[in-house]
């Protein structure tokens, strides 16, 4: 039997919500073993002078606890 968790955490990236996703897994997964799914929960933007300048995105990372 497998036993799971969620823990969740917050990245940014000025490149756009796919790089922030990837940089926020990249980041969680050097202290998180066993990651095994990621669910993107909320997405917010930064604006200056009307543009979007930083993608914020809320991940709920999913990984399977050791025996």
């Amino acid at each position: 039997m497998s036993v799971a968790k969620v823990t969740e955490i917050i990245s940014s990236s000025t490149v756009g919500i796919e790089d922030a996703v990837k940089q926020g897994v990249a980041r969680a997964s050097k202290t998180l073993n066993g990651i095994s799914g990621v669910w993107v929960s909320d997405i917010k933007c930064t604006v200056n002078n009307n543009a979007v300048t930083e993608w914020r995105c809320t991940l709920k990372i999913t990984f399977v606890l050791n025996d």
